[in-house]
């Protein structure tokens, strides 16, 4: 798994978009999803773990037991 793909985990469980996320957050459309291939800055990291009400560890642990 990667980042990306465990930040869509959690976001759909909670009912958010990957768009929604981004917007709110003052994102570009489309750099979450750019998480699929490179590894996040931690500023953005912590901005996506804060939103999600978990922390930026937790995101990086779950992507990294899924592969």
């Amino acid at each position: 798994m990667t980042v990306y793909t465990a930040v869509k985990t959690i976001a759909k469980s909670q009912g958010k978009s990957i768009y929604r996320i981004e917007r709110d957050l003052g994102f570009g459309n489309g750099m979450i999803s750019k998480w699929n291939k490179s590894i996040p800055r931690a500023d953005k990291l912590q901005a996506v773990a804060d939103y999600l009400g978990t922390t930026p560890q937790y995101l990086l642990r779950l992507a990294k037991e899924e592969k």
